[in-house]
């Protein structure tokens, strides 16, 4: 795997992406702190722009809880909300020695960075969403249906990919149903190290 496509010395871009559920977040923000890269998050970047537009994405769940979801289909209808966020998260990749957490910039950074994908099928995700937001399961299920659906009809209108189906950017797949959030991180943390020839912090 060339170092040069991947992480050029002193411009580290590490991108993890995975529908929703399936741990990105959690692993993202460890393996920031662990190779002392700065993290930046789109859906943050959405939280805070939703926050701007009336909306209070504040409480634990905010994604599956109804207003969540609406903000969701406003998304639909308002593209330029994401490619607001798309937009600030490209210029922070310029600045490199970031790991991102996005479903677009796998795509968007076309052969700049390390890309991996966190693959967890529906029911784990939807217990992890359960387990973690402190709501009942059949919510949660019908929570990540809807937002698989929408999120995917929302990029593949904006930029013709086909999110949870393409896996053409990635560098690197990890099934992590069957995995800790910790053998998640440490899979990641060695392949990270070896692959991109850096130390932790």
């Amino acid at each position: 795997m060339p170092h040069s496509r991947h992480c050029p010395k002193g411009s580290v871009i590490i991108c993890i992406s995975g529908m929703a559920g399936c741990g990105k977040s959690t692993v993202a923000k460890k393996i920031a702190e662990e190779f002392g890269l700065r993290y930046f998050s789109g859906g943050d970047a959405l939280k805070a722009l939703a926050l701007e537009t009336g909306y209070k994405p504040l409480e634990r769940g905010w994604w599956e809880s109804q207003e969540g979801m609406k903000f969701l289909r406003k998304r639909s209808e308002k593209p330029s909300f994401d490619k607001e966020v798309d937009k600030k998260l490209l210029e922070w990749a310029r600045l490199g020695n970031v790991v991102l957490d996005s479903w677009t910039m796998p795509w968007l950074l076309k052969r700049r960075g390390f890309k991996i994908w966190l693959e967890a099928s529906p029911d784990v995700r939807a217990q992890r969403i359960a387990t973690r937001d402190g709501i009942d399961i059949k919510r949660a299920i019908t929570a990540i249906h809807e937002k698989d659906s929408r999120t995917q009809s929302i990029y593949k209108r904006l930029y013709g990919f086909d999110l949870g189906a393409d896996f053409s950017p990635f560098d690197l797949i990890l099934d992590v149903n069957d995995l800790t959030p910790e053998e998640v991180f440490r899979t990641l943390s060695l392949a990270i190290s070896r692959l991109c020839k850096i130390q932790a912090g």
